[in-house]
């Protein structure tokens, strides 16, 4: 499903200001709650709640050939981390490039998002119940 955007310069400065922070080599990730999550849900196709995810690479990193790569692997990470392991919904989420994601393979921007969003407590856990069953089902085999 495609990712909405931030695209208010006053939602960034809220979660830079506001938002709890986690950062890592590659990566800068802020983390701020949604007050307008519930109007989203309303107008989402299938009526679920979603993130509003803002990238952001500064000129610092590099030209714009490099800030765009960023971004791409950035998006990327976001995109796999939340198909694979799931993301908590209903937030904003800004996403600072730094300089090492330049130079970095796909499988390190990953790896610091996991790492990031696992420290914020982001990650959505599963349910305890779906894996008691899943390990009663599989002694009874």
């Amino acid at each position: 499903m495609k990712q909405i955007a931030i695209c208010e310069n006053h939602l960034y400065q809220k979660a830079y200001t506001r938002g709890r922070r986690a950062a890592a080599k590659t990566i800068c990730v802020y983390i701020l709650g949604d007050k307008k999550a519930r109007f989203l849900r309303a107008a989402h196709p299938m009526k679920q709640t979603v993130n509003r995810v803002g990238i952001s690479a500064s000129k610092k990193i590099g030209g714009a050939v490099a800030r765009n790569r960023a971004k791409r692997v950035i998006r990327e990470a976001y995109r796999l981390t939340d198909a694979q392991i799931g993301i908590k919904k209903g937030y904003l989420v800004v996403i600072t490039a730094r300089h090492a994601a330049t130079v970095s393979k796909m499988q390190d921007v990953l790896r610091d998002l996991q790492f990031c969003l696992r420290k914020l407590d982001m990650l959505a856990s599963f349910d305890n119940s779906i894996n008691d069953r899943t390990a009663a089902n599989s002694q009874n085999v």
